[in-house]
């Protein structure tokens, strides 16, 4: 069997960054920039609410388990033609998105969009893991993405609400269309091969086997829980209760995205001191302590700045630090698997957020700080007591 030529991976830092994070932002973009038009699509395709509705939920449970497929197949045939595959299907279908005007075409191609994106994602964090393995960089890059993933939906539903009053809502995919084409055209160039000469046989068992992937994949499901809990809370708490005007909401929210981007700046410096596992129990104990901080404003304050979004400044620095190693800790014995890794980390991740960060919502209300106080601390203790597990416990 012939192996796709593998030329070497030069790149600084930040050109790495540039040609990677397009892809990661567009995932996202395409699923949140979306929302402000919600309203007024089953008007404009002559459908019902609950269709409009089945094509954002429908793009999120696509984005994740196409996610299984598509690892393996990257570990097959590359990453880069996995890559250019999906960035193609992806700009394909969000220019058809703008042409549509049938509800059932309109649901099929979002079904399609998400295929591409997590296609995308896929060849990314696979590509990540195969170039920075063992290197301090890979922690910078693995938060920076991270943060990526969570600013987005913070300015996303706004560019989409300025986009969709000036131009119409078929500017929205039109524009989303226009930018994959740029990332496309731009990877098609610069996006050289990375898988290794010669990959193991595919195989689930040894990953889903092996407890420090469990530990550090759910030690990334706490972080970026933690975030999904917040967005899913903070419009009801910060709007309905504080009284925060649309715009102060975004601004406000945008800021724990800020916080997340500043300290993943830092995060190589502090993985080199205090390595993957110390770094990932640091991270648990950061988020914790913004979670008693919640329950302290909870129990004793308004809500408010201080007390709701000051606690979420200290559970973003948590966040960075536990997704800056995550992935590396997870995935790193199946080096020749990588992207089968990639997939079920990715996968796993996306249940444990959606079943137990949708439970906790449910059970305590979506109104109140408790929801996210309770997932971060079953989740973070849950991480903690599995680091002292492995051979090699956190110190």
């Amino acid at each position: 069997m012939s192996y796709p030529k593998i030329q070497p991976w030069n790149y600084s830092l930040p050109a790495a960054l540039l040609l990677m994070a397009p892809f990661d932002i567009l995932a996202s973009l395409a699923m949140d920039i979306y929302l402000p038009i919600v309203p007024v699509m089953p008007e404009a395709l002559g459908t019902s609410p609950a269709v409009i509705q089945l094509t954002l939920s429908l793009y999120m449970l696509v984005l994740g388990a196409g996610q299984i497929v598509f690892g393996p197949i990257s570990d097959i045939v590359g990453r880069r033609p996995v890559l250019l595959g999906g960035a193609a299907l992806f700009a394909a279908s969000s220019f058809l998105l703008a042409a549509s005007s049938s509800a059932p075409i309109f649901v099929v191609l979002r079904l399609v969009q998400a295929i591409g994106a997590s296609a995308t994602l896929v060849a990314t964090f696979a590509t990540v893991r195969d170039v920075y393995a063992g290197r301090p960089e890979s922690s910078t890059i693995y938060g920076l993405l991270g943060s990526i993933l969570s600013f987005v939906p913070a300015l996303a539903p706004i560019t989409g609400a300025l986009i969709a009053d000036h131009f119409g809502w078929r500017a929205i995919f039109l524009v989303i269309g226009l930018l994959s084409v740029a990332a496309l055209f731009n990877a098609g160039m610069r996006w050289h091969e990375t898988r290794p000469a010669a990959t193991a046989k595919i195989a689930l068992r040894p990953i889903l086997t092996s407890l420090p992937f469990w530990v550090y994949t759910v030690g990334f499901s706490t972080a970026m829980g933690a975030f999904f809990v917040f967005f899913s809370t903070a419009p009801r708490i910060l709007i309905d209760k504080a009284g925060f005007s649309g715009i102060a909401f975004s601004f406000v929210f945008a800021t724990v995205a800020l916080v997340m981007i500043v300290t993943a700046r830092f995060a190589k410096h502090f993985v080199m001191r205090w390595g993957i596992a110390g770094s990932l129990a640091r991270g648990m104990a950061v988020l914790l302590s913004g979670a008693m901080l919640l329950v302290f404003g909870e129990l004793f304050l308004q809500p408010s700045l201080v007390s709701f979004v000051v606690p979420m400044w200290i559970i973003a620095i948590g966040i960075v630090l536990a997704t800056a190693v995550t992935a590396n800790g997870a995935l790193d014995a199946f080096g020749d698997t990588a992207g089968t890794a990639v997939a079920l980390y990715c996968c796993v991740e996306s249940i444990i957020v959606g079943v137990a960060g949708t439970f906790f919502v449910l059970l305590l209300g979506g109104d109140s700080a408790w929801p996210l106080a309770a997932y971060v601390c079953a989740t973070a203790l849950t991480t903690l007591a599995g680091l002292w597990c492995l051979p090699e416990p956190a110190r």
